[in-house]
């Protein structure tokens, strides 16, 4: 068993009874199962539980920065449970994340979570097929809070240690060795290049002071490996 299974699975378990407190544990055990399933799936290299622990523990962060309350934190690691739930290197853009949204609505809703909570999730898991947060977010300050937060634990891999962004490129390169090489240096470049254009990379405070110089030296070295 991966040795981040049991782990993983207690932190769903305590997440589960505070989303469907009235599902009960056998339901929140059943879809931990699943949930761990789709993220030990073999063809995946970097969309991994090793990531999926990555996002949570971006996520702590930055609700013990102070970004995210309670609720919004439970809110935005539900995202984190669900954001690449579906993953497929071959098919079309944003169409894992469409249908990973799809998984989250239909398996919340199957657990009883209240719909206006379904709804920031699925927002939450569609965002991070473009990482582009509409301004204001949904459901008014909470909404945007969970979002942006969302936005940077996804991207926190950006600023990871150079042996750790060394390793993730390495994956992702795997999860993508059946594109061509020229093509994939060009994609890869076509995406870095966006995310080192950027006049901010991540949109909480937090992530912006502690992350940002990290990614930029990331992103940096990665671009000039690519050109």
């Amino acid at each position: 068993m991966n040795a981040l299974a049991e782990p993983l699975l207690d932190r769903w378990l305590a997440d589960a009874e505070l989303l469907a407190p009235r599902a009960g544990r056998d339901l929140w055990l059943r879809e931990g199962s699943l949930l761990l399933r789709g993220w030990g799936e073999p063809h995946r290299r970097y969309h991994t539980a090793e990531h999926l622990a990555e996002v949570l523990a971006a996520l702590d962060e930055l609700a013990g920065a102070g970004h995210l309350d309670v609720r919004e934190a439970l809110l935005a690691r539900a995202v984190g449970w669900y954001h690449d739930l579906h993953y497929d290197p071959s098919a079309a853009p944003g169409s894992n994340e469409h249908r990973s949204a799809t998984m989250a609505r239909d398996h919340l809703h199957a657990l009883g979570v209240d719909d206006t909570l379904v709804g920031t999730v699925e927002d939450g898991v569609l965002m991070t097929a473009t990482h582009e947060v509409r301004p204001g977010g949904v459901e008014g300050g909470v909404g945007a809070r969970v979002l942006d937060a969302v936005h940077d634990a996804d991207l926190w891999i950006l600023s990871a240690p150079s042996p750790r962004y060394a390793a993730y490129r390495a994956q992702v390169r795997e999860e993508y060795a059946h594109v061509p090489d020229h093509l994939f240096r060009a994609g890869r470049a076509a995406v870095m290049g966006g995310f080192a254009g950027r006049e901010r990379i991540y949109r909480t405070d937090h992530a912006h002071a502690a992350w940002t110089a990290q990614a930029r030296v990331n992103l940096a070295d990665e671009l000039a490996d690519l050109a």
